[in-house]
């Protein structure tokens, strides 16, 4: 159940992304969007674990991505959707 997962548990900060070459605020910032948006559409019976799984997914896939300072909110929905219309899939690869 959603309710049982703190978002506020994956947050992270600049000192926690690494370097980015002065763009750490902003990588932040978007890691935690990333988060936000995928907990937020996760619907509200999801399975604890399930959840917990797609949440780790989200550093795991993005923290050595270049492109993580320019994306865009579109394209972070569009992940995030992705993602837990995959679930199985992705969940199944760990």
């Amino acid at each position: 159940m959603k309710e049982f997962v703190v978002i506020h548990d994956y947050l992270v900060t600049e000192g926690i992304v690494g370097d980015w070459d002065g763009q750490e605020e902003i990588v932040a910032e978007r890691v935690n969007e990333i988060y936000h948006t995928l907990y937020d559409l996760a619907e509200e019976d999801i399975e604890t674990e399930v959840l917990e799984g797609l949440l780790a997914l989200v550093w795991d896939t993005w923290i050595g991505q270049e492109a993580l300072p320019e994306i865009e909110t579109d394209d972070i929905y569009d992940w995030c959707r992705h993602l837990l219309d995959n679930r199985e899939q992705h969940l199944q690869q760990d």
